[in-house]
C-alpha cells in the first residue's frame, strides 16, 4: 500500500511541476504581457487602439487554435502506440524535454514586439508539449484505483496542481514581475538585478516555468513507472493505425461515451476559451497591470485549489457527472458577466467614471472560472475515467485529447471572428456561451457510471 502512495504522489507532482504553465503562462503573466506588447505593436503599425486590441487578442487565438488542432490529430495515435507498446514514461521524457526548452526561450519576448511572432511559435509549441505529456499522465490514472476512488485521486491530484499554481504565482509577484512603476509587489526592483525598464521581470516568466517544471517533475519520474504489458502489441505504423480506428468505430456505438465526448469538446472548448482570455480581458478591457491581474490570478488559483478538492470528494460521493453539470451553469453565468460588462457599464446601465464595480465582479469572476474551470477539469477527467477500456487507457485518453482540442479551433476562433466583427473585445466571448449551453446539454445522454462495467464483464 506505502508504494502504491507513493505512485499517487509520484503522479500528482506532474500537476504541480506542469500548472506554472497555465496559470503563469497561459492566464496571468505571460498571456497579458504578450497582449500589451502585440497591442503596442499593432498600434505603432498604424492602428487605431480599439483595432490594435482586437489584432492582439485575435493573432493569441490563432496560436491557440493552430496547437489545438495538432494536439488533436496527434493525441489518438500516440496513444494507440503506447498502448500498443505498453510505455509512456518515454513519451513523457519525451516532451518535458521540449517543454523546458520552449518555456525557457520566451525570456526573449522583449517589449518592442521585435520577434512577436517567433515568441508565440514558441509558447504554442510548449502549449503542444505540456498537453502531449498531460495525455499520457492522464492515462496512468485508471491504474492508481477503483472507479470511485479514481474521482478523488484525480480531484486531490488537480488541487494539488493549483496550489503549485498559486505558490509559483506569489513567488513571481513578490520578487520578478514588475507593475507600470517598475516594481514587484514588495515595492522592489525585480530580483537578480533585472532591468524592469526592459521588462525583464516580467520576460522571467518563461524561465521560471522551465526550472519549476525541471525540479518538481523529479518525483514524478522516480516513483512512477509504466505498468508491464505482458500483451504488448505491434508498434509499426499500420498495426497501431489498425487499433486505433477500431476503436474509433467502435465510439459511434457508444451512445454514452459519444456523447460525453461531444459534449466535454464544447464544454472544455469554452472553458480554455476562458482561461486563456481571461488575462486578456483584463489587460484590454478593464486596464489591468501585471500587479493586479496577477493578484486575481492568486485568488482565481486558491479558489480552483479548494474547490478542486472539494469536487474530487464530491465525486467520489456523488459521481462526476453531478459534479460538471453545476460546475458548467456557474461558467455560464460568468459568461453572461463578462460579455455585459466593461469599465464604463454594466448591462447597458452606466457606471460612474472611476467606479470599483468592474473590478469587484472581475475578481468575483475570477473565484467562479477558477473553482468552477478546475472542478470541471478534475470531475471529466474521472468521467473518462469510466467510459475506459482497461487495456487501452492512453489511447482512450488520446480520444479524450481528441474531443478536447478536434474544435479547439472554434472557441478562439469564433472570438477572434466576433471581435474582429463587433471590434469589442468583450462581445467576442458570445460564442463561449453557446459552447457551454450545447455541451451541457449532450450530457443529458451521459450514463454517470459510464461504460466500464461493460468491459469487465466481458
Amino acid at each position: 500500500m506505502a508504494v502504491n502512495k507513493k505512485r499517487i504522489w509520484g503522479w500528482m507532482a506532474f500537476d504541480w511541476a506542469s500548472q506554472p504553465f497555465y496559470t503563469l503562462g497561459l492566464t496571468f503573466i505571460f498571456g497579458p504581457y504578450f497582449a500589451v506588447v502585440a497591442a503596442e505593436y499593432y498600434l505603432g503599425s498604424g492602428l487605431d487602439a480599439d483595432a490594435a486590441d482586437a489584432q492582439a487578442q485575435s493573432i493569441w487565438s490563432a496560436g491557440q487554435t493552430v496547437a489545438g488542432l495538432f494536439i488533436a490529430f496527434t493525441a489518438p495515435f500516440l496513444g494507440a502506440f503506447a498502448d500498443n507498446s505498453g510505455r509512456k514514461m518515454p513519451w513523457i521524457a519525451f516532451f518535458s524535454i521540449v517543454y523546458i526548452v520552449t518555456t525557457c526561450m520566451l525570456w526573449g519576448l522583449t517589449s518592442d514586439g521585435a520577434n512577436l511572432f517567433f515568441i508565440l511559435i514558441l509558447f504554442y509549441v510548449g502549449f503542444i508539449a505540456a498537453e502531449s505529456a498531460l495525455n499520457f499522465v492522464n492515462a496512468i490514472l485508471p491504474s492508481l484505483g477503483t472507479n470511485e476512488e479514481v474521482g478523488r485521486i484525480s480531484g486531490s491530484g488537480a488541487a494539488f496542481g493549483y496550489w503549485g499554481g498559486v505558490v509559483s504565482l506569489f513567488i513571481m509577484l513578490l520578487l520578478l514581475a514588475e507593475n507600470e512603476e517598475g516594481v514587484t509587489l514588495l515595492g522592489n526592483a525585480p530580483l537578480f538585478g533585472l532591468d524592469p525598464e526592459a521588462r525583464e521581470g516580467t520576460r522571467a516568466v518563461g524561465p521560471f516555468i522551465g526550472v519549476w517544471y525541471a525540479i518538481f517533475i523529479i518525483p514524478f519520474f522516480l516513483w512512477v513507472r509504466d505498468t508491464p504489458n505482458a500483451q504488448a502489441k505491434p508498434t509499426n505504423l499500420g498495426a497501431v493505425a489498425g487499433s486505433l480506428w477500431q476503436t474509433l468505430k467502435s465510439v459511434a456505438q457508444r451512445k454514452s461515451l459519444l456523447n460525453f465526448l461531444v459534449g466535454s469538446m464544447l464544454y472544455r472548448d469554452a472553458l480554455n476559451a476562458l482561461y486563456a482570455f481571461g488575462g486578456v480581458y483584463a489587460a484590454l478591457v478593464l486596464d489591468w497591470g501585471t500587479i493586479q491581474i496577477g493578484t486575481f490570478g492568486i485568488i482565481a488559483a486558491i479558489a480552483a485549489a479548494i474547490s478542486t478538492w472539494l469536487g474530487g470528494l464530491a465525486d467520489q460521493r456523488y459521481g462526476p457527472k453531478p459534479v460538471i453539470i453545476v460546475a458548467v451553469w456557474i461558467l455560464i453565468v460568468v459568461s453572461v458577466v463578462i460579455v455585459g460588462m466593461s469599465r464604463e457599464q454594466l448591462f447597458g446601465v452606466p457606471l460612474a467614471e472611476g467606479s470599483a464595480l468592474p473590478d469587484i465582479i472581475f475578481y468575483i469572476c475570477g473565484v467562479c472560472i477558477g473553482g468552477a474551470g478546475g472542478a470541471v477539469y478534475s470531475a471529466s477527467r474521472s468521467m473518462m475515467v469510466r467510459h475506459t477500456h482497461p487495456d487501452r487507457p492512453a489511447e482512450a485518453f488520446g480520444l479524450f485529447a481528441l474531443s478536447g482540442k478536434a474544435t479547439a479551433f472554434l472557441a478562439p476562433a469564433s472570438i477572434s471572428l466576433f471581435t474582429i466583427l463587433t471590434g469589442n473585445v468583450q462581445l467576442g466571448f458570445l460564442p463561449v456561451i453557446f459552447l457551454f449551453l450545447v455541451g451541457l446539454f449532450l450530457l443529458r445522454w451521459v450514463n454517470k457510471e459510464g461504460d466500464r462495467a461493460e468491459w469487465s464483464a466481458s
